[in-house]
């Protein structure tokens, strides 16, 4: 791939200069002598190659790291620009807003790549789907510890919109009822979860409405507001929306072989379930730019280096709880 026609100099990043159009800009760390003191990022991608300790580096929307490839990223840019430029200055704006603040203006951004051409030619390009058995949540208790464990092992236990209000019911509870100490949100099956329901993309046409829906069913609303009450057990895949709430938890464990992904920029749009907020809060606007824009399998190694888990263990804490409760 030729990487030449994104390649800048550091200095165009000066506000007098005219602004760069092109999808995405690549500036090269190790080579930069001299750029603007408050560089002005165009309104694209700017990727940084070289050491990331590099200070220019850290104006940069990202730094290529392995096992992401510089051609890796490009490539999805170019096939999505839109929603690559839309991600990318959402989570140049996060690191100002709280919580709840960024749950807000992702929806919107997420709402603005609904309507989008390139969500709907990769709607378009689906095959019809049905949806699979309806998803589940078990609830069960042991004294101070609320478990939480998804149910629909079956499907990769895929977030459905069963599954997703019985999770708003859940932790609504949760954070009213302080003698819950500890949230644990586990899973059954081989894998922690799939992401969001396939099936049900384009269920609501319309942004506004779909923005309206998100804003009082969102489980990242809660999931944010239950801090250092709440841990995360992950094994096996953990993607796009299954990351977007596990990254909440003050503390994630995973198995050896869990894997973790961000794959929405592929369809158009970026994770709307509250990833941009919480994976960024985890591991940086940059790494998790490095994740989205890359759409890339990141290994349980490299989650655990990252931040994005806290510990790696042989097998996950056992179903502590009693018997399911209503």
């Amino acid at each position: 791939m030729d990487f030449a026609p994104f390649l800048i100099d550091p200095q165009r990043l000066w506000a007098g200069e005219e602004a760069w159009t092109g999808p995405l800009a690549i500036v090269d760390c190790e080579t930069a002598r001299e750029w603007p003191a408050q560089p002005v990022l165009p309104p694209c991608p700017v990727i940084g190659l070289g050491d990331r300790a590099h200070p220019l580096a850290a104006t940069l929307d990202t730094v290529i790291e392995a096992p992401v490839s510089l051609a890796g990223v490009v490539r999805q840019i170019v096939a999505r620009p839109r929603a690559a430029a839309v991600v990318t200055d959402l989570l140049r704006l996060l690191p100002s807003l709280p919580p709840r603040e960024g749950l807000v203006a992702e929806s919107f951004a997420y709402a603005a790549l609904q309507g989008s051409q390139e969500h709907l030619d990769w709607r378009a390009a689906r095959a019809p789907q049905a949806p699979a058995i309806p998803g589940a949540l078990r609830t069960a208790r042991a004294g101070e510890l609320l478990t939480l464990t998804l149910d629909r092992a079956a499907a990769g236990n895929a977030i459905d919109v069963p599954l997703r209000d019985a999770l708003c019911e859940a932790l609504g509870a949760a954070v009213l009822d302080p003698t819950w100490a500890r949230i644990r949100l586990a899973a059954r099956g081989r894998c922690f979860s799939l992401g969001a329901e396939l099936a049900e993309f384009g269920a609501t046409p319309d942004p506004a409405t779909a923005h309206a829906i998100r804003r009082r069913t969102l489980p990242a609303r809660l999931l944010a507001e239950l801090g250092p009450r709440l841990e995360a057990l992950v094994q096996g895949a953990c993607v796009g929306a299954g990351l977007e709430m596990a990254a909440f938890a003050s503390r994630v464990l995973a198995t050896p072989d869990a894997w973790f992904q961000l794959p929405e920029l592929a369809m158009g749009v970026l994770p709307g379930a509250g990833g941009c907020v919480s994976v960024s809060a985890r591991i940086g606007r940059q790494r998790a730019a490095l994740m989205i824009l890359s759409g890339r399998r990141i290994d349980a190694r490299t989650a655990r280096s990252w931040g994005l888990v806290d510990a790696l263990v042989d097998e996950l804490p056992g179903d502590e709880a009693g018997p399911d409760i209503a």
